[in-house]
């Protein structure tokens, strides 16, 4: 499913072909899953003509900011990708730009040609996620909902600590729910979990201050540095058990410690019990922010 690091890749993409140009001709399957509450044609109707100001991005979502309103949102849901075709998208690292050879590629939703001759296209196989229109997304639903960024406004340190200390919930899912950090989904909040060496079972206003503060250290780096590389999971560091976590399989270690996997509001869970003990100690350097 795509996270925060794969959205802004979306969105850093969608910017590079569209921003500054003018939307000539919109296609839209008919698909009255995807398109929430309005229809092809009216997203069609509010597209053509209109002239991209800038992409935006919160959490999973990301919306075009349009000359005229409303402006459309996307939410890529578990399969959706956003493909370009010509122009010069961004390339933020050795990754080649997101391209596909059929065109416009199979499960399309949506395809936009610009006034560049560059094209866009967002697919969603399994048909969960959604495109809808907003006359201001960031303070409507769903986006209004959702809780703080962490790549573009993580709490400073000791609103953090407060907001984990007034939950009772488990760490883990914490991490999971969208109304507290948009964006973070299993694996991040696997990986945080991992390098901040907290047990996913912990309840989060059981943490101490100073694993807290370890935690929001964790998911900045974490996020910065998957956005840093494009979400290219080849160029994550060696060391991260994302490398490790999937598929379950019986025996698989990380630094010779085993892998072990279980399942809290019900996402399955990799963690490390060697390493993620109910009460790790801490070191004032791991404290800073």
């Amino acid at each position: 499913m795509p996270e925060l690091p794969e959205v802004e890749r979306a969105r850093r993409l969608i910017e590079g072909v569209a921003a500054g140009h003018r939307i000539k001709r919109v296609t839209c399957a008919h698909d009255t899953i995807v398109f929430d509450r309005v229809s092809p044609n009216r997203v069609r109707h509010v597209l053509a003509e209109r002239t991209v100001v800038a992409v935006h991005r919160h959490g999973k979502h990301l919306w075009l900011e349009l000359d005229q309103r409303p402006w459309p949102c996307f939410h890529l849901g578990m399969t959706g990708e956003v493909f370009a075709r010509g122009g010069t998208p961004p390339q933020l690292n050795s990754t080649p730009p997101v391209q596909t050879k059929a065109w416009p590629p199979r499960f399309t939703k949506i395809h936009l040609v610009i006034d560049t001759g560059a094209e866009l296209a967002m697919t969603n196989k399994r048909r969960l996620g959604r495109i809808r229109l907003r006359d201001d997304p960031a303070r409507e639903l769903p986006i209004s909902r959702l809780g703080f960024d962490p790549l573009l406004d993580l709490p400073s340190p000791q609103r953090f600590v407060d907001a984990l200390h007034s939950r009772s919930t488990t760490i883990k899912a914490l991490l999971l729910d969208q109304t507290f950090a948009a964006g973070v989904g299993n694996w991040i909040a696997d990986e945080v979990l991992y390098q901040a060496r907290i047990d996913p079972r912990r309840r989060a206003n059981a943490l101490s201050v100073a694993e807290a503060k370890r935690l929001r250290t964790k998911l900045k780096r974490i996020i910065e540095t998957a956005v840093l590389v494009d979400a290219d999971k080849s160029l994550f560091p060696r060391d991260w058990l994302f490398h490790r976590r999937w598929g379950r399989k019986h025996g698989t270690t990380i630094r010779g410690k085993p892998i072990e996997f279980l399942t809290i509001g019900g996402r399955t869970t990799a963690w490390v019990p060697a390493v993620q003990r109910q009460r790790a100690s801490v070191t004032s350097a791991e404290t800073d922010s």
